[in-house]
């Protein structure tokens, strides 16, 4: 009996963390290429991004090593930067509300960006 309270118990949590690094709640919004930075294949399949309120998830669905990810407003003021190492999901609060630019940066030198609006 304990074996299968065990077992329900670490599939619950092997599901939760799969769907969670998989899927994100809120709007999406497209990664794009950087002009001119991409020098290998480009992963824009590979990383997902959507706003949920005030809350920023970038997924990376695979591994793409140690990325860089920085959260700019539309004038070009830093309102969050970070690295991450993929697989995995970057989430962010951001305070306010108005216009944003994510731009990912992957440790090759290529770049991705996104722009994405904050409202209450």
């Amino acid at each position: 009996m304990q074996h299968r309270i065990v077992i329900t118990i670490l599939a619950c949590f092997i599901l939760s963390s799969i769907g969670a690094a998989t899927f994100s709640t809120g709007t999406p919004f497209p990664i794009t290429i950087k002009e001119g930075s991409v020098q290998e294949a480009p992963k824009t399949s590979s990383i997902q991004a959507s706003i949920n309120s005030h809350t920023l998830t970038v997924s990376f669905l695979e591994n793409l090593g140690d990325v860089q990810v920085e959260i700019t407003t539309a004038t070009g003021g830093t309102v969050d930067y970070g690295h991450i190492w993929t697989p995995d999901s970057y989430i962010a609060y951001i305070t306010n509300t108005g216009d944003y630019i994510v731009t990912i940066t992957l440790g090759n030198g290529d770049e991705y960006y996104g722009e994405f609006e904050v409202t209450d």
